[in-house]
């Protein structure tokens, strides 16, 4: 399953120091995700994908987030340095699941 969207960079409320910063998946992609998953989740809910963002392509896992009833997306320092990414930016994603 791929997908493609455009989302705004946050940082996580309990860690301010950028350290761990995120974009959310669609909601209706989410809703889909949970629906394709089933049961294949691993720590934390998580589902391992392959992000890109610009010319940057790195292996990770979304992560279930019930406050904004979607899966976010970590986008780690050194890609938001590659891609002179910084909070509040919106940014294009595709996220491709490998698990399903």
């Amino acid at each position: 399953m791929l997908v493609e969207f455009a989302s705004e960079l946050w940082i996580w409320a309990a860690r301010r120091d950028e350290s761990w910063t995120f974009v959310s998946l669609p909601v209706d992609a989410s809703e889909e995700i949970r629906a394709r998953s089933g049961g294949l989740r691993r720590g934390f809910g998580s589902l391992r994908v392959r992000a890109t963002v610009g010319r940057s392509s790195w292996t990770t896992s979304v992560f279930p987030d019930s406050g904004r009833n979607a899966y976010v997306l970590p986008v780690k320092r050194a890609i938001r340095t590659a891609e002179s990414l910084t909070a509040g930016a919106v940014i294009a994603v595709t996220v491709e699941l490998l698990d399903l």
